[in-house]
């Protein structure tokens, strides 16, 4: 059954790792003091445009590029951007939807459920390393004996945000072609609400396994590898629509058209290019809702398999 991890328990709370219940629903302690998110404060007759940043491509510690970034488009917009920084992709979903943020870099699962829910927007995507994809990748300490996903039965494992896709749909949905559950088949599991968390997670002995966004286990091994370092990748899934940036339904027509402007151009800038590269992204690009269909293939077959296991 999935259980509060309480091995280690002092390293979680370093690590701000959130337990997960029996239920499977995660347990949310912070300790940052986050800005209200509520209406927009017109600044020079004009509300400032609100952008969240949940869905990133790098650790973290890359959180200051992507800051640069926002601050760019302000600049090009000549307008003032308000930064929200959430971690959770639902949070960020229902800020969407109630209009209390305009713009988003979301993760590809949460893009699928709000267009579905709400009509959320595609604006652009990052292309990174040449390709618009990206993979789950399922990790073991360096020294682990552990090379197969299969031998990670009755383990203690790490999922991401609960409404990740490689951070969790993903693992789920490979245990749901075993047979198996997170219940059924780990001994233990938690959410770490961040792909750089579980990485730690697996090199500090915390758990024994995990699932993490590749773009973000690759960006940390080529940047500052002092976790990455301490673990091996023994499974990468089939590749999928890369995080996506998204607009709330409804968002202004002209300002939509300037806003994927600034981004289908920014490569081409010499600012804006030091600034992705440093957020190690290529450039923005179109891309259809389409490509994410691999992802609502996976989702339904996997709520299939849970509802034929419901009494």
């Amino acid at each position: 059954m999935g259980k509060v991890l309480l091995s280690g328990f002092l390293s979680l709370l370093l690590l701000g790792l959130p337990a997960c219940s029996d239920s499977g629903a995660p347990k949310k302690v912070s300790l940052e003091k986050r800005e209200a998110a509520g209406p927009s404060i017109e600044r020079n007759g004009e509300a400032p445009i609100r952008i969240a940043v949940g869905g990133m491509i790098t650790p973290r510690e890359g959180f200051v590029y992507y800051r640069g970034f926002l601050d760019y488009i302000g600049k090009k917009l000549g307008r003032h951007v308000e930064f929200i920084d959430r971690e959770g992709y639902k949070e960020i979903n229902q800020l969407l939807r109630s209009g209390n943020v305009d713009v988003a870099f979301v993760c590809s699962g949460p893009y699928v459920e709000g267009h579905r829910e709400f009509g959320l927007e595609l604006l652009a995507a990052p292309q990174a390393y040449g390709q618009t994809v990206y993979y789950a990748y399922i990790i073991v300490a360096r020294d682990s004996p552990i090379t197969r996903f299969e031998e990670l039965r009755g383990k203690k494992f790490a999922f991401a945000d609960p409404d990740s896709n490689s951070g969790r749909l993903v693992p789920e949905f490979m245990l749901a072609k075993m047979g198996q559950t997170p219940d059924s088949f780990f001994s233990k599991y938690i959410f770490t609400n961040a792909h750089d968390k579980s990485i730690k997670a697996v090199a500090q002995g915390i758990v024994d396994g995990a699932s993490v966004d590749s773009l973000i286990w690759d960006y940390a091994d080529k940047r500052n590898p002092q976790f990455t370092s301490k673990t091996k990748i023994i499974r990468k899934s089939a590749p999928y629509a890369i995080p996506p940036v998204v607009v709330r339904p409804g968002l202004e027509v002209n300002l939509k058209k300037a806003l994927k402007r600034i981004f289908l151009t920014a490569h081409a800038d010499p600012e804006g290019k030091e600034i992705l590269n440093k957020m190690m992204i290529d450039k923005f690009v179109e891309i259809g809702d389409n490509a994410y269909d691999s992802i609502r293939e996976m989702q339904s077959w996997v709520k299939l398999q849970n509802k034929k296991r419901t009494p």
